[in-house]
């Protein structure tokens, strides 16, 4: 899988960007987010976000496209639906999601490639049953004032054994906000075996790179 040589955060022409990583509380974030939405996709795909792009190539490298077709997946901070419809391309049929904002939400329906939508705050337990998903997926959330480490265990809890989480982590948080520790934790106590969790370039425009990460519930 491409890695990159560690990645620095440059600044962006656009002030959304800004906003985002100064958000304080979850309230903030949900009105920012309801406000980004319809510009959204525009927005990402000049800056040249990654982050999508580089997640779902993991998934089928690491799941196989045999089994895409019958795998369940949960698409955990939605957005507007840009890992599901990547996902739906790769012969997913059974995808849910998860986000904060009814805004972004709203966007993800008109995908049409979303079996169940539903509002979430990913960082407190999800309203979803153990075991009940194949590969959670969770693209852009793990950043700057928005889903600490705490989200990670959770993505376990779901997953059946065996099964993937797939996230990207902003790489200048990895250490100091605590996801490294927790990935750590997470493999010493035998839940999860770490597969990869290299840079990747993840916002070009930025020259910002993320953790890649990929693990399996043992």
């Amino acid at each position: 899988m491409p890695s990159t040589e560690t990645c620095t955060q440059s600044p962006s022409t656009n002030p959304y960007y800004k906003r985002a990583y100064a958000l304080s509380n979850v309230e903030s974030a949900r009105k920012f987010y309801d406000e980004w939405a319809d510009r959204y996709d525009n927005d990402t795909v000049a800056d040249g976000y990654t982050g999508p792009t580089e997640s779902v190539k993991a998934i089928v490298q690491y799941i196989g496209a045999d089994n895409m077709p019958n795998a369940t997946f949960l698409d955990a901070g939605c957005g507007t639906g840009l890992v599901g419809v990547l996902l739906a391309r790769e012969g997913a049929s059974t995808i849910d999601g998860l986000d904060l904002s009814p805004g972004m939400l709203k966007v993800a329906r008109k995908t049409g490639i979303y079996k169940c939508l539903g509002e979430s705050d990913l960082s407190k337990p999800m309203d979803k049953q153990d075991e009940s998903y194949d590969v959670v997926a969770c693209v852009g959330t793990l950043t700057h004032g928005h889903v600490g480490p705490q989200a990670l265990p959770e993505f376990v809890r779901v997953i059946k054994p065996g099964g993937l989480v797939v996230a990207t982590v902003i790489e200048d948080i990895w250490e100091s906000h605590g996801y490294k520790a927790e990935v750590e934790h997470l493999a010493t106590s035998k839940q999860v075996d770490v597969l990869h969790s290299d840079t990747v370039g993840y916002r070009t425009s930025a020259n910002l790179g993320a953790k890649l990460l990929v693990m399996k519930k043992l």
